[in-house]
Formats: C-alpha cells, structure tokens, sequence
C-alpha cells in the first residue's frame, strides 16, 4: 500500500453548534529513492549514475501535531459570522494543510451557495487573516469549501517529497513533482499528458523554485537517454546552475556556442529548430507508420528519440523583445508537438493579456498560479478568480487539463545550493558521446519571419509604400504612427521613416514632432513611385 488514507476523528462540540469531523490527511508511505538501480547503461555504451537523494538536505519534519486551539477558534469566529448573515450550518468537516485549513461547509437546505460567496472580505476581517478563499461549491461535494491560513505554516522540502513509494514506483513518462495538496498528499503530474505547462505569478511567490523542482524531478527520475532540455532565461541568473548538464542533458544548436540560451534573437532561433526538430520527428513518425513517440521508441529502440522538454523562464522579457517572432513558434510547438515527446514549461512574472495571449494561453491547459497582485491578472492565467488571495512562498493553484476547478498545492522548497549540488555531481560523471545538436532551421522561413529584415531588390523595406501611402493620406509622419497601423516594430518603423525621408516623402525629424509631410496628394504620390521603380 503506497499511503494511509485519512482517518476520520469527531471532535466534540458544544450544545447547538454543528456536528464537526476532522480529517487526519494522508500520511504517505516513505521509500528509499537510493535503493533502486542508481546505475544505468546509456546508448553510447558509457555508464550514467542518478543523483543520490542525499546530496539534497536532509531536514528534520515539522512537528505534525495539529493546533486544535486555532483550529477551535477559527471555527467560532468563522460560525459567529456566518449567524449574523442567517446562514445556517449542518455539518463541518475539517482538513489542515500544510499552509492552510479546510473548513468543508455542509449548508442547510433553504441556503443559497451566493449568500456564502459574497461574505470573503467580511470573513476575512473576521478571522483577521489574509488569503481567505472560498471555494462554492466543492467539486463532487455537497458542500461549500472556506480556506483559511494556518497559525503556524509548514515548509514543504523536496527530499520529503520524492523520499516517497508514489515518486519510487510511479509509471509516469515524465514525472513532476508539484508539491503537497490539502489533504498531505504528495501530487505528481505526467508532464507527458499535460503536455504543456504555464506558471505565472508576482515576484518573489515562488516560480523559480517551482522550476527548479520540476526539473529536479526530472533529473532524479529520467537518464540522459530519454529526456533532453532547452533552456531559455532571459534573466540570465536563474537557470545559469544548469550549465553543468551540458554533457549530459543540453541539447545544442547549430553556430551557437551556449547551451543555456539567454540572448532574446538567439531564442527566437533556439526555438525555430525546436519547431524543426518537430517537423522531421514527425517525418520519422510518418515513415515509421506510428502515430507517437512512445510506439516509434518500442518498435525503433535502437532509433529511439529523447524527449524534449523547453525551459522558458521568462516569456515577458522575450514578448517585449521580440514579440510575434517568438509567439509564432512557441504556438506551433503547443499545437504541435506533444505526438513527438516535445513539451513546453513557459513561466511569466507579468500576467496580463499582451504576454499571455489568448492563443497561448488555448494550447497550455494545465496552468499553475502563485500569487498574484489582483483578480484580473488571476482570471488571465485560470480563467477565474482566487489566486489574488494565496500566501506567496509556493502556494499554487494548479489548473490540471482534465478538471474543471484548480487545486492547491504547497510547492517543495529546493535552495540553490542543492540544485548545484544535483547539477555538479551530474556534470562530474563521463561526457557522452551521443551529442544531440538541433537542426537548423528553414532559410525562406527564417527570413520570412525576421521583422525587420524583410526589404525588396532596391533596399528599400517591403513595407516602404504603404507607408507613404499611409504618411501622404494622413498628412503625418511619425514612428508610432507606422508602428500602430501597420504593426511594425520600432527599430523597423524607424528605418522605414528614414527610408521615407531619404526619398523625399517626409522631412527631417524635429525633436519630439511629427515630421512634415512634402508630398501633399496622392496623385503626386503614385507618380514619385513610379519613377523610384
């Protein structure tokens, strides 16, 4: 049996007061991660040692006894509300979390779900607590669910975690750790099914650590022949520790010397070859007459293909930077690629609609929300309300792609050390030979999809006469003017307007104005064209 289901204990109430039951949580069954085989065989014939669990800290567990005082007396304060709006309850159960209790709400008959729903800032001024989240109604449950924030919080650590039967003996393709649910329950998700994730949240609420643990997963339970990563960290000091993986782990790209892509026009390239790999991955499928990776690697063993798991650590920078040149391929992998074992993990501190575009936002079912500054930038990631009301340091809403409402989970804590300690040890062993380099992508399409590169036979830019059209029609020149109608970005509406310029169109800048305009009809227009041709 991998864990013991929780018990069930009654605790006394007083007369009048609502029946209340206590639910223990789970209590998993601890395993060993050390006692399975350590040593593998890679393709290349070189042996490949996993990390052992024991260059991750060892840290003595929080006492598990539960605060009944607070526990007592947030039920009192939560019912006293409750009277003053006539909402009546039958039955409460409880659940205490590692961050947070569960008050589960069983309402009389003649209560509407709304009247309960409308009162979370009165119960939040009542319990004196912040993060109150009402859940109504609990999925599966006659009842309406009142999250409060424990006293005396517990730190989740990744060892406790993956010291765990369910991490040991699981099945899954690509396991992630996501951390511990409500109920104690340690949560892991198939990265393959996903098949791609999304995490957003404010500064500091712990995305980052949340990386790090995902891939730390991954590290402890996959060899180098079957998973392969593509880091991309526009921040440049996140994923720097995961340098140590080159021999083993890192795919790389053709003309680029580093394998931890961190250079805004370098990841727009990085990823035009994953999109690459794809593409003839799916040849390979074709050829092969099966439909997934999974069926090619068991009939194709010796041709196996790795799967390919691309790290984006901050999708805003990259959006700012580069805008549609970097939302065109990250949308064809998502669509695209899950058949070819490719699997995107995009992480954004900035959530809003112009970084988490609605089409992005279609491809990446399975979404995890730290907390964040307001309801809307909540509804932006889940489509729905609640983590404004988190706790910061790894309290998460995760949306699965297969359940209609998000669960909370209290992510694992791994410091910066122990990741380096996991990535050294690994970077220790014997270099493979097997080096995977991604192919180089399509010319015509890299062209195609360089903004600001696309010019005609005479160098001046494909867009230069619907930009004169535009200025001479408008009697206006100006960059933003190209940028907002034409959708250009600024260095291109730059060099058109002094392409423009150069052609007597419009004249010499003046500072913050908008230039003049020197042709004044159309007519003249079309006749100034005609002989630039």
């Amino acid at each position: 049996m991998r864990a013991v289901p929780p018990e069930i204990v009654p605790i006394p109430t007083l007369p009048g007061e609502p029946e209340m039951v206590l639910h223990t949580g789970v209590r998993e069954k601890e395993a060993d991660l050390d006692e399975r085989k350590l040593k593998v065989h890679t393709k290349d014939r070189d042996a490949y040692r996993f990390p052992s669990i024991d260059l991750l800290e060892k840290v003595h567990d929080d006492d598990e006894a539960i605060d009944e005082q607070h526990l007592a007396e947030s039920k009192r304060r939560l019912l006293e509300k409750l009277r003053i709006y006539k909402i009546e309850v039958k039955r409460i159960a409880t659940t205490v979390g590692p961050r947070v209790t569960l008050f589960e709400l069983e309402l009389e008959p003649d209560v509407k779900v709304s009247r309960v729903t409308s009162l979370e800032n009165d119960l939040a001024m009542a319990l004196a607590a912040r993060g109150i989240r009402i859940i109504a109604p609990i999925p599966g449950k006659n009842a309406v669910g009142v999250e409060i924030p424990n006293a005396k919080p517990k730190t989740v650590w990744l060892r406790s975690v993956l010291q765990v039967e369910k991490f040991k003996s699981n099945n899954m393709i690509l396991p992630i750790v996501l951390g511990k649910t409500i109920a104690n329950e340690v949560y892991i998700a198939d990265l393959a099914t996903m098949p791609h994730l999304l995490i957003a949240g404010a500064t500091g609420a712990g995305k980052s650590v949340c990386i790090n643990v995902i891939i730390s997963s991954l590290l402890y339970a996959c060899s180098p022949d079957k998973v392969k990563f593509v880091m991309v960290d526009p921040k440049r000091v996140e994923l720097f520790q995961y340098q140590h993986l080159k021999n083993h782990f890192l795919m790389r790209f053709p003309g680029i010397e580093e394998q931890i892509i961190t250079d805004p026009q370098k990841a727009v390239f990085a990823l035009r070859c994953v999109v690459k790999e794809m593409e003839m991955r799916y040849e390979a499928l074709e050829k092969g007459s099966v439909r997934n990776i999974g069926d090619f690697n068991r009939r194709y063993p010796d041709d196996a293909l790795p799967y390919l798991v691309v790290v984006i650590d901050e999708l805003a920078d990259l959006m700012i930077t580069a805008g549609r040149e970097v939302e065109e391929p990250i949308i064809r992998i998502a669509q695209l690629a899950r058949a070819v074992g490719i699997h995107l993990i995009v992480a954004t501190q900035r959530p809003s609609v112009d970084v988490i575009t609605g089409i992005i936002k279609a491809n990446f079912p399975a979404r995890i929300a730290f907390q964040v500054a307001s309801r809307v930038d909540s509804r932006t990631i889940l489509d729905g309300s609640g983590a404004e009301q988190l706790l910061g340091n790894g309290d998460m809403l995760y949306q699965p792609s297969n359940q209609p409402k998000p669960i909370r989970i209290q992510s694992p804590y791994v410091s910066s050390s122990e990741v380096e300690e996991i990535t050294s040890f690994i970077g220790a062993q014997h270099a493979l030979k097997n080096i995977y380099v991604l192919p180089m992508p399509d010319v015509s399409k890299n062209s195609n999809m360089q903004g600001g590169s696309a010019q005609d036979r005479d160098g001046r830019d494909a867009m230069f006469e619907e930009a004169a059209r535009l200025v001479v029609m408008h009697q206006q020149a100006s960059v933003s003017l190209l940028q907002r109608r034409l959708r250009l970005g600024f260095s291109r509406a730059g060099r058109v307007m002094d392409q423009l310029e150069a052609n007597g169109i419009v004249g010499e800048a003046d500072g913050s104005k908008s230039r003049d305009v020197l042709i004044k009809n159309e007519d003249s227009l079309e006749l100034l064209l005609r002989n630039l041709d």
